[in-house]
């Protein structure tokens, strides 16, 4: 029998322009990834590669990312150097070396190591285990597949993965306080960076508002879509969106789409920016007269308990995390006073919810925070009848009861 064929696989373009007219970049798994395969290429084949292809998480793209340098270190080991760009996003790392170290080990399996400039995780409630290099699940995956497509079974190779001056890049991120000591972490879920926190980002954050809460459901909404630089949003459907959910990033995305049964136009991503998304709805829907039925928010608490802070702008660097918030609810629910210190103590809110998952009373507790979360942004937008938030952890999980008839499909 005829092996099947191989999947049709497509490259990312990062010359075509993310729909906010911003250069989208490479995240610093792609680096990483890049100069892992790039090494290889030099130590297993002899080959001195200028560029190599990066397959990405979804399994239908590659990048192809230029390689900066790549040669032999010593006997044993390849060092290849890739510089991070990351596009038109206000990236700490945009513009630093991201380099691979390579070299064999006798064990027949495949190690990470933190190089110089990439930090080691010593608290718990991360992505990564404690004594763990910052490299993040998805790179790691990343690196596998970029290790197997170039080494086949031989998977006897240590990774240590490095950032020049990577050290002083993480003073201007949260990895202190996270308890990474010793440089950045290695990150990205897609593998592409797209450019999220600017004036032009909020600005295309009110037009996908516009055209969600234009959309009836008659296609108008996507005529809209396609123009919706020239604000022809505005002239949409006056029936308008039943329904429509924003999303801090991607964790909820599913939820949106196969739960509530959203058309992608319909779920926002609106990054940081909920205050502005918020303002923006109340403002579209005081201007047509009409009121929305539904707002759903759905994601991880790190970014939407804030709330409970009063803080709408949930940027790390403009926001502290929101385990205070978390502990404040606990205390109020009459939780231990060990419990409560722990949350208050913990790293991130990530943390807090490994916590919780030991508590009888956890779902309760978190449903507790969606129902005050929706409490505060139904304030600021009263041409809303009904706010629900649905929250998750950083693997998808729902963190309050399970709820039937969410559909509103």
């Amino acid at each position: 029998m005829d092996a099947a064929p191989e999947p049709m696989r497509a490259e990312f373009d990062l010359r075509v322009l993310a729909l906010n007219g911003l250069r989208r970049g490479r995240t610093t798994g792609s680096c990483a990834t890049a100069a892992v395969s790039a090494a290889l290429h030099l130590m297993l084949r002899n080959e001195t590669v200028t560029e190599a292809e990066v397959m990405l998480p979804d399994q239908q793209h590659y990048l192809v990312v230029p390689i900066q340098h790549v040669r032999w270190q010593d006997a044993q080991t390849v060092r290849a150097e890739v510089l991070k760009d990351g596009g038109d996003d206000p990236d700490s790392t945009h513009g630093a070396t991201i380099f691979a170290e390579v070299r064999r080990n006798t064990l027949g399996m495949l190690r990470f190591f933190a190089a110089q400039g990439v930090g080691t995780a010593t608290r718990p409630g991360l992505r990564v285990a404690v004594g763990e290099p910052a490299i993040n699940p998805v790179p790691r995956r990343m690196m596998r597949q970029a290790v197997a497509a170039l080494a086949g079974d031989a998977q006897g190779f240590d990774l240590a993965i490095g950032c020049e001056g990577g050290e002083a890049i993480a003073r201007k991120t949260f990895n202190p306080r996270l308890g990474i000591v010793g440089g950045i972490s290695i990150l990205g879920t897609s593998g592409i960076v797209e450019p999220m926190s600017m004036a032009s980002w909020i600005a295309s954050i009110e037009v996908y508002v516009r055209v969600a809460l234009a959309d009836g459901g008659d296609g108008a909404a996507d005529s809209a879509q396609n123009s919706a630089q020239n604000s022809a949003a505005d002239s949409a459907a006056d029936s308008g969106a039943e329904c429509v959910a924003y999303l801090p990033g991607k964790i909820g995305r599913d939820f949106a789409r196969d739960v509530l049964g959203l058309p992608e136009r319909r779920a926002v991503q609106i990054a940081n920016f909920l205050g502005d998304a918020l303002d923006f709805t109340q403002t579209a829907l005081a201007e047509r007269q009409r009121r929305l039925p539904q707002l759903w928010l759905a994601g991880h608490p790190g970014k939407l308990a804030k709330v409970l802070d009063d803080v709408w702008d949930t940027h790390s660097s403009r926001s502290d995390m929101a385990m205070g918030a978390v502990a404040r609810v606990a205390a109020g629910r009459g939780h231990s006073a060990a419990l409560v210190d722990a949350l208050v103590a913990a790293n991130t809110v990530e943390a807090a919810v490994e916590l919780l998952k030991n508590e009888a009373d956890g779902p309760a507790l978190w449903s507790d925070i969606e129902h005050r979360i929706a409490q505060r942004v139904h304030q600021r937008v009263p041409a809303v009848d009904c706010v629900r938030v649905r929250l998750f952890d950083m693997a998808g999980n729902v963190l309050g009861l399970e709820r039937a008839g969410e559909s509103v499909a």
